[in-house]
């Protein structure tokens, strides 16, 4: 018999499942974050959430807003704050493109998912247009179809 592997999910993946249903996405950035020791143990036990974050420049630095990491359970009067905003480490090119995009108008950063990469997070950054109604039912629309061909082909067989 082998062995089991007693080391517990340590790359736990945290998502934003409504930017996809509320967003077109045009374009994706890997991102770093600059976060506390304590934030980083907390996002290692999947205790974060990144559902209702938006990015934002500011004087040359894209900063995360609204991303809510629980205060670590073995922490001490040093713990931090749930909801600060947190710093995003891109080239500066990355930087420039963003804020030109933001500028222009029609277009946000949201957050679609944060991940450990080695011993790294990671935040995977999107540049996204806002869908309307009509776009979201026909998703929803076009995700029913694909539901029911997928029960008749399994059904055929």
């Amino acid at each position: 018999m082998c062995a089991q592997n007693k080391e517990p999910k340590r790359y736990a993946e945290i998502r934003n499942p409504k930017a996809l249903h509320d967003y077109f996405v045009d374009e994706r950035f890997e991102a770093g974050i600059q976060l506390r020791g304590t934030e980083v143990k907390s996002i290692r036990a999947g205790k974060a959430q990144i559902t209702g974050a938006f990015g934002r420049c500011d004087n040359g630095e894209l900063w995360l807003h609204n991303m809510h990491i629980d205060p670590y359970a073995f922490g001490n009067i040093q713990n931090h704050e749930p909801r600060r905003t947190r710093k995003l480490l891109l080239h500066d090119h990355q930087i420039r493109k963003i804020a030109q995009a933001l500028e222009a108008g029609g277009r946000t950063v949201v957050p679609l998912r944060m991940y450990f990469k080695e011993a790294l997070v990671k935040v995977e950054m999107a540049l996204c247009t806002g869908k309307k109604l009509f776009d979201k039912r026909e998703d929803l629309k076009k995700k029913i179809q694909l539901r029911e061909a997928s029960k008749e082909f399994k059904f055929r067989r």
